[in-house]
């Protein structure tokens, strides 16, 4: 098996579980929380065996029944940590008992709390626990995860985006193809997805948003269109890597204005779309301050258009830009959450440039990258980033650090001052 190419292990290692490890030696309550089928449950478990402590999930209702008859007896009747899997199910009144119970005791690491919502955006759940729990959250896995990479790439990625022109190492793994690319892209990341044959992962897709959507918003949010959410889910798979259009949903899928915003919240909270905010260094007084939206989970996304690798593979496929652009945006992400650099994703748009993705760390200073689906991409491709780059220097010299290229060819090429081409992969291999 190639796990270049993303063929899975039986068991992967994350990258956050050291950070796990790290906040319940440190906080008295730590909140894991991510998409369904992510991999929490998978790696709540291990970290309960490996303390001794103790896994109870409320999606069993006689757990969830006992958690509310009696949460004080629940919570502290079991060795810790106690993990709660699923918590957000049992709503504010099990929240309020760990917060009551953390703070009589504030030993460190008495409770793992994990769910498939945004744990501050839950209605049913008004404590937020401020001051008591670090907040963690469980991606699908990283292509950097399915490789075997002990850490996250990123780190080195972009230190090495930083330093000075580094010629190609022959060294480097066998180059992947553009059907490589596809396959990956369609393939996703939720774990039980990569050991399912090809033909089965549509209906896999097909029953992961019915139980979502169909289940968890439903339950957790007064829904008066449910019917709705499916659709908008599907409009947004089909407007993924394009900003925001709230007006264009409301008129396309004949719900109003307010109704698409709030079901896009709730859509997010579930950990199906993520939006990146613009970015502005007042470049241009006229640049877009509309958020990009991606799908999560590109597998999804793919599920959801019906598109297959083989569709994707053919020139022109109108599909596979956008994408890819999804796919880098969410490899970035994943390994941002257990990466030793701190940074902040954006994207930028004005009348007549655009960059993807801005990586911005803590000292102001960004990494810009542009995606094209190319296995041999032209050098004018990078004149958005050369035009960000002058533009930076101008007014905030030393701000820009590099731009770079992906592409799905398979050569590392720098283009004149801090102006890089590589390949895709460079963001999870050597």
């Amino acid at each position: 098996m190639d796990p270049a190419r993303g063929q899975v292990r039986r068991h992967v290692r994350r990258h956050l579980a050291d950070r796990l490890r790290d906040a319940l030696g440190g906080f008295r309550v730590v909140v894991l929380h991510g998409a369904r089928q992510a991999g929490k449950t998978t790696l709540a478990r291990l970290i309960a065996e490996e303390s001794g402590g103790t896994y109870v999930t409320l999606d069993d209702e006689a757990m969830l029944q006992a958690a509310l008859d009696d949460p004080v007896a629940f919570l502290t009747s079991r060795p810790a940590p106690l993990v709660v899997d699923e918590v957000q199910v049992a709503g504010d009144r099990l929240i309020r008992v760990v917060k009551l119970l953390v703070d009589e005791d504030q030993t460190p690491g008495r409770f793992l709390l994990t769910g498939s919502t945004d744990f501050l955006s839950v209605p049913t759940i008004s404590e937020s626990l401020a001051g008591r729990a670090r907040i963690l959250r469980l991606a699908p896995l990283s292509q950097a995860e399915i490789a075997d990479a002990e850490t996250a790439p990123i780190d080195a990625w972009i230190a090495r985006a930083r330093q000075p022109d580094r010629r190609h190492d022959p060294g480097a793994p066998e180059p992947l193809t553009r059907r490589d690319y596809a396959e990956m892209i369609c393939r996703g990341g939720y774990p039980e997805v990569l050991r399912l044959p090809s033909g089965l992962r549509p209906g896999w897709f097909e029953s992961y948003v019915d139980t979502v959507v169909g289940r968890d918003i439903v339950a957790l949010a007064d829904i008066r269109r449910s019917a709705a959410l499916e659709p908008l889910l599907r409009w947004a798979a089909a407007q993924t890597a394009q900003e925001v259009n709230l007006t264009s949903a409301s008129r396309r899928l004949g719900i109003s204005h307010p109704t698409v915003v709030a079901y896009l919240d709730w859509l997010r909270t579930v950990f199906l779309v993520r939006e990146l905010p613009a970015w502005s260094r007042n470049l241009t007084s006229r640049a877009v301050r509309r958020p990009k939206l991606h799908i999560a989970d590109t597998g999804l996304a793919a599920g959801l258009l019906g598109v297959a690798p083989d569709a994707l593979v053919q020139a022109p496929s109108p599909a596979m830009g956008a994408l890819a652009e999804s796919f880098a945006v969410n490899e970035i992400a994943r390994q941002a959450t257990s990466a030793l650099t701190r940074m902040s994703l954006w994207h930028y748009r004005d009348a007549h440039h655009e960059v993807g993705l801005i990586l911005e760390q803590p000292d102001g200073s960004v990494v810009a990258v542009e995606v094209k689906a190319s296995s041999s991409p032209s050098p004018d491709g990078l004149r958005h980033l050369r035009w960000m780059r002058d533009r930076l220097d101008a007014v905030a010299p030393g701000c820009f650090a590099a731009g770079v290229l992906l592409h799905m060819g398979p050569h590392e090429v720098s283009v004149g001052d801090r102006l890089r081409m590589w390949p895709l992969s460079s963001l999870w291999t050597p």
